[in-house]
């Protein structure tokens, strides 16, 4: 999670974020990837705090630190949706076709 965390604040620094984004963005991933870890015992569930996180804050920064043109409720859509469709079924396609294969993890 810290790693998950630190490379989002280092690509963020490297793409040239605002520093709120670097701020507020990483603080999203962080969150999510704390839910996601509490969720670990129950994976069809675990998507859901990183959906929920950047649904609550991305739009703000997309907003106030970025001035984008709409309205936080239609970011919040869009955002959803991406993060939806990214983490929601892409992660989860992912994560059952990982465990078809269990012993990839073992070391």
């Amino acid at each position: 999670m810290p790693g998950l965390a630190l490379g989002c604040v280092i690509s963020n620094l490297v793409t040239g974020c605002a520093p709120w984004d670097v701020v507020f963005g990483s603080l999203a991933t962080l969150i999510g990837a704390v839910g996601t870890y509490l969720l670990r015992k129950h994976p069809f569930t675990a998507p859901v705090p990183p959906i929920l996180s950047n649904v609550l804050i991305v739009p703000y920064i997309l907003s106030y630190v970025y001035g984008a043109e709409g309205t936080i409720p239609f970011f919040m859509l869009t955002v959803g949706a991406g993060e939806i469709i990214s983490c929601g079924v892409f992660g989860t396609m992912l994560y059952l076709a990982l465990r078809k294969h269990e012993n990839i993890f073992k070391i």
